[in-house]
């Protein structure tokens, strides 16, 4: 009795290894490409800022005066950003929020546009601007808040700078423009004095011509006469 008690368990354990699934090692590999069902070619994305150059980009969160309803909206959190054209030299000031990419601003900076501190808040500040974010150009008051007070002393001061040169800008222009008209003006009056003298020397030519024929016919009728 106390030998069938310890009888071998092997038998059972042998049983059991047969019953098992094969392993990744058992597998034998084929080497067979599966090739995928649809195949996706690159597309280039473009974001509209490829011909312009960053002078400013910090993050911050972005509000809309909501007239209406006279309270602020917030617009986004992402980082916002002025951009200067590489050709014409506008600067634009652009914001995206950072998930979605969805534009929350989007409007050129103009000699006219100020920047002034939020009341009660050193780290915000407002302006207005026509912004065209929503695909319309609208009057917006917009208010932005920085994580730090350096970094909106810093949006402020930019933004005035650049104000200010695009005024300087839109004077020099002006002044070119200027001059060019009076260069036309004063190149036109030169071309119409000489027209004028032509037109004198022109009628001298012709009285002169007149005269001679006289003459030419005058002498005829005296040798007619004579005959």
């Amino acid at each position: 009795m106390a030998t069938d008690a310890k009888a071998d368990p092997e038998p059972h354990c042998r049983e059991d290894d047969d019953n098992a699934p094969a392993t990744a090692a058992d597998d034998e590999d084929t080497g067979a490409q599966v090739a995928p069902i649809v195949k996706l070619e690159e597309v280039a994305v473009t974001t509209g800022e490829e011909d312009e150059d960053p002078i400013l980009d910090l993050k911050a969160k972005l509000y809309r005066f909501d007239k209406e309803g006279n309270q602020w909206k917030e617009r986004g959190v992402g980082n916002v950003k002025l951009l200067k054209h590489k050709v014409n030299g506008k600067v634009r000031l652009v914001m995206r929020q950072s998930k979605t990419l969805k534009i929350c601003a989007n409007h050129f900076v103009i000699p006219t546009m100020t920047v002034q501190e939020h009341s009660g808040n050193d780290k915000s500040c407002v302006w207005h601007a026509a912004d065209f974010a929503d695909g319309n150009l609208k009057e917006e008051m917009f208010c932005i808040r920085f994580g730090s007070v350096e970094n909106c002393k810093t949006f402020m001061e930019t933004v005035q700078d650049v104000a200010e040169s695009q005024g300087k800008k839109e004077e020099n222009k002006d002044a070119t423009v200027t001059a060019d008209l009076l260069d036309k003006l004063s190149v036109g009056e030169s071309k119409s004095d000489g027209k004028e003298e032509d037109t004198v020397v022109a009628s001298d030519t012709k009285e002169a011509v007149k005269d001679e024929a006289k003459t030419e016919e005058d002498k005829k009728d005296e040798a007619a006469s004579k005959a």
